[in-house]
This record gives structure tokens, sequence and C-alpha cells, in this order.
């Protein structure tokens, strides 16, 4: 005869908790491995404890597994948020809007720069709708941007 389904139950809440304490989002797996085992164990009274300890390895392994390789991967910013401005230079741009007079120009990115796909330029020559830009500086919130060569 096994641990009782309550022991399990109560292993899983301690780990689950011990992760506000612990930082690193292991010990949550096997915490739930524990609970899915409490509730294997309250719904098929008798199972062996090396059928639980089993149970709990492979669905705790299972889970951490499932977290860092598809999960985790998937959660990663994109936007380019929280980038400092020399990160920002050289990245290149299509133009959307072309300055004209006072207006400023548009220019649009494939990925988000600082959360944003599209910013205002300002550029000294001059640039068509679709061209290339590649940013050279940072202006208070306007990128000042060169005409990309194609080479």
């Amino acid at each position: 005869m096994g641990l009782e389904y309550w022991h399990w139950l109560v292993l899983g809440m301690l780990l689950i908790l011990s992760e506000l304490f612990i930082p690193g989002f292991t010990i949550f797996w096997f915490g739930l491995g524990a609970l899915i085992v409490g509730g294997l164990a309250w719904l098929m009274s008798g199972m062996s404890l090396t059928l639980q300890l089993l149970l709990w390895t492979l669905s705790s392994i299972l889970m951490t597994v499932f977290w860092f390789v598809v999960m985790k991967p998937r959660m990663v910013d994109k936007t380019r948020a929280g980038m400092s401005r020399e990160a920002l230079l050289g990245e290149t741009g299509q133009v959307i809007r072309v300055p004209d007079g006072e207006r400023r120009g548009l220019v649009r990115f494939t990925k988000p720069l600082l959360g944003s796909d599209e910013w205002s330029f300002i550029c000294d020559e001059s640039v068509q709708i679709g061209d290339r830009v590649q940013i050279r500086d940072v202006s208070g919130n306007t990128l000042v941007v060169i005409p990309k060569l194609n080479k």
C-alpha cells in the first residue's frame, strides 16, 4: 500500500508554494506532478508506493520538459522592448510615408522596436515610399535614418 492521496495533495501544494521562495519555475512542475498522483491515488485506491513514485517521476519530468522545450521558447519577447539606443542603431526598415516639410516620415520595421513597429523619422537625404532606411541615431521619439544602400 502506498501513500494516501491526501499526502500527495499536501506535498504538491507545498512544492508549488515553495516556488515562491525558490525561483526557477522547476519545482512547480514536481508539485503539479504530486497533485496528479494525488488525484490518481484518490481515483484508484490501493496503488503501490512504487507505482505512485513512478507516476510522480514521469509526470514531473514530462511537464518540466514540455515547459522548457515547448512553452517557454514560445513566450520569448520578440518586440525588442527595453532595448538600449545602441541596440537600435543599424536596424533596417521600410519607408511608408516620406517626410514633407515639417511633417516627419514614417518607417515600418518587420519586428517591433521598443514596442512599436512604426516610427517617425527624419532624413537628410531624399527617400521614397518603399525605400529601405537604416537607423543612424535617435532624437527623442524620432529616428534619424539614412538610405540603405543595396549591395
